[in-house]
This record gives C-alpha cells, structure tokens and sequence, in this order.
C-alpha cells in the first residue's frame, strides 16, 4: 500500500455533473482506495462567467448522493488549502511570474482573426479544434520579461522545436506528441486576467503534492503541454491515468447539456447509483 498516494477530483461549476463525471470521479476515488492514500476535491471555479454557485453546491451534492468521498475539500478543509481555484490566485501570479522570468512565456495581443489568417492550412492541434500558433507570429526570445504583470495580454508558452513529449498513462499506455506539429504555443494567461487550464492544474496539482491525474481521455494532449510546464516550473509531474469517455446512443460524448444524463436528473428519475454502476452506458465508451 501507497500511503503517499494522493489523487484528486476536480469539477469545474459550470453545470450539473452527468454519468460520465461520476464514472471519471468513482475511478478516481477507487484508485486512491485501493493505494491506501487520499483523494483531493478541488472546485475549478476560475471563470467567472460560466462558473454558478448552484453549480459548486449542486456538485459536491451530487457526488456525495453517488457515494463519492474525499479527504480535503472545501467542504471539510485540509492542510494544503484553500480548495477553490479561484482563491488561489496568489499561487498562479508567482507560476506566471517563474515561467516569464525564465523567457518561457510572451505576450500575445493577436485576435482571433489575426491568427485566423495567419493559420493557411487547416492544420490544428490533435484531438482539438485548435489552429497551431504560427511560429512566425512568435515575437523574438526577451520580449515581456520586464513586465511586473500579465496585463490585458494573453501570454503564450514557448513550445520548443524538435521536441518529442513522451509519456506511459497507467490506462492508455505509450503515448507521444510532437511539438509545433501535434501541438504549437499555447495559452498559459489569458487577457480577462485569469490563469488558463494549462498553468492553474499544473500549479495546483504541484502544489497539492497530487500522485497521479485521473482524468477523461480528451486531455491526453493537455498532458503533453503539462509536462512542459512542469519542466520549466521545476515540478515533479505525477503519474496520469486517463479514461475512457463515455458516450450518449449516438455515440457523441457525454457533456453537461445532456440534462438527461445529468446526475440529478437520473436520481429523480429513481435511479440508484448502485444500478447505473451496474448498467451498459457505465461502461460503453469509444475505445470500449
């Protein structure tokens, strides 16, 4: 038994949760279980915009009714606080401010049009709907580390050339991504003043002492764009396990205007969590 395992669940309260993030979040709460460590409930709540309150509640709710448990939360504490997102802004500043230092990040003020343009060939990131950055947009290696703050400006990672990211995910197995082919510079700030997905994990899950990331499928790219942070931040990455999505009858991914498939939803309806575990969609997924 691993008593240092330490694993985590990470809702983002943007809307109800569905089977598919019960799947995901019982997955992870098993793992952390049967390695005799803790699971770590973090509330991702960094857009102000499509983030409710009804939603943070409704999450920790829901879960709960599932049989979802955890040992640090926002609703029971814990050493490595706070565990909102968006209290931790402090801890993303300094993140910014290390990878700026460091010549990692620059300024990036091209709209959406810009890049638009600039993207001639309907070349994007794998497994997204994401153009490639142009490297030729690139602005020269200096530029932005004098400035004290990321300002107005989306500030973008560097990706090295001639790199390859290889890692082994304890469920996909071997996995390898391209830099400036699978995936170019990408977002780690953006201009309404919020640290985008990328940067806030990696700081959160380096600074949370997180083991192993157990997450969808669709993220095995933002992985590899991880790793590079964790590099330049000088963090140990830890261990990903990534699952299998699962999918409505159409075969189109499960998300959180699928109301029908939502976890309060489907418990007014009279359902058990101990019957939908058991049931075909808690196992039919693409891969399956």
């Amino acid at each position: 038994m691993n008593s240092s395992y330490r694993g985590r669940i990470a809702p983002t309260p943007s809307g109800y949760l569905h089977l598919g993030h019960a799947r995901t979040f019982w997955i992870a709460m098993q793992r952390a279980r049967n390695a005799g460590g803790k699971l770590i409930y973090r509330n991702e709540d960094l857009d102000p915009d499509r983030c409710k309150a009804k939603y943070v509640r409704g999450a920790i709710e829901d879960l709960y009714w599932f049989g979802c448990r955890w040992d640090e939360g926002p609703d029971i504490g814990g050493p490595l606080g706070p565990y909102h997102q968006s209290e931790r802004m402090s801890f993303f500043h300094d993140a910014w401010a290390q990878l700026k230092q460091a010549g990692c990040i620059y300024p990036c003020n091209q709209s959406r049009k810009d890049l638009a343009e600039a993207t001639q060939a309907p070349h994007a990131d794998s497994n997204s709907n994401t153009a490639i950055y142009p490297e030729h947009l690139r602005p020269p290696i200096g530029v932005g580390t004098t400035a004290t703050h990321p300002g107005n400006s989306n500030w973008r990672f560097r990706v090295p050339n001639n790199r390859k990211i290889e890692f082994n995910d304890c469920n996909v197995g071997p996995c390898t991504f391209e830099c400036l082919r699978d995936f170019g510079d990408f977002l780690v700030w953006r201009k309404d003043g919020q640290p985008a997905y990328e940067l806030a994990v990696v700081v959160d899950d380096g600074r949370m002492g997180i083991t192993e990331v157990v997450r969808g499928e669709d993220l095995l790219l933002s992985t590899a764009r991880q790793l590079l942070i964790y590099e330049a931040l000088d963090l140990q990455p830890p261990e990903f396990y990534h699952v299998a999505l699962l999918c409505d009858s159409n075969g189109q991914r499960l998300a959180k205007r699928h109301q029908s498939l939502s976890l309060r939803e489907l418990r007014a309806t009279g359902k058990t969590p101990q019957a939908l575990r058991k049931s075909p969609d808690w196992l039919f997924s693409p891969r399956d």
